[in-house]
C-alpha cells in the first residue's frame, strides 16, 4: 500500500494551482514525516513549434525555466507553513504521448505516492464533457490512492 505521507502535488501556473498549494500546505504543516514531491507537467511542443528553427532541447529547456519559478513560489508557500525544504523534491516532465493526467498517475505509481494533489480548473460543463478534466480522469483512473481536488 502506497504511503499517504508522501504527498504529489500537481502545479502549473494558475490560481487553482495556488490555491491547492496553500489548502495542502495547511494541512501538510501540521503532519510530522511528510513528504511533498512537487511535480509540474507540460505538453509536446506545438505543431509548427520546430518551423521556427527551434529544437526539442530549446523547448525543455523554456518549460523547466518556467517549472522553476512556479517550483519557487509553491516551496515558499509551503515553507511558510513549516514545511521544511529537505522534505520537498520538485520535478519537471514532459507529457510524452500521454495526457496530463496519465502523466501524474505514471509518477504516482513510480514514487508510491498516497496523496494527490490538483487545483480544480474552471472549465464549463461542455468543455469537461467534450475535453474532460485532469482531475475527473485522476478520480476514475487512480488506484490506491487519495486524491485532494481543490476547487
Amino acid at each position: 500500500m502506497n504511503d499517504w505521507k508522501r504527498i504529489l502535488i500537481a502545479v502549473d501556473n494558475t490560481p487553482t494551482s495556488r490555491k491547492a498549494i496553500r489548502y495542502a500546505a495547511n494541512i501538510i504543516g501540521r503532519l510530522e514525516e511528510a513528504r511533498i514531491h512537487l511535480l509540474h507537467i507540460y505538453p509536446e511542443p506545438p505543431p509548427g513549434y520546430y518551423s521556427s528553427g527551434r529544437s526539442l532541447d530549446d523547448y525543455v529547456e523554456e518549460k523547466d525555466r518556467e517549472g522553476g519559478d512556479i517550483f519557487a513560489d509553491a516551496v515558499l508557500t509551503l515553507q511558510e507553513a513549516g514545511i521544511t525544504e529537505q522534505t520537498i523534491t520538485t520535478e519537471c516532465r514532459m507529457a510524452e504521448h500521454r495526457t496530463i493526467s496519465q502523466t501524474i498517475l505514471a509518477v504516482q505509481e513510480e514514487g508510491r505516492y498516497g496523496t494527490i494533489v490538483v487545483g480544480k480548473r474552471g472549465v464549463s460543463k461542455a468543455e469537461e464533457f467534450l475535453f474532460g478534466s485532469i482531475s475527473n480522469a485522476l478520480l476514475h483512473h487512480g488506484r490506491d490512492v487519495a486524491i485532494w481536488v481543490v476547487g
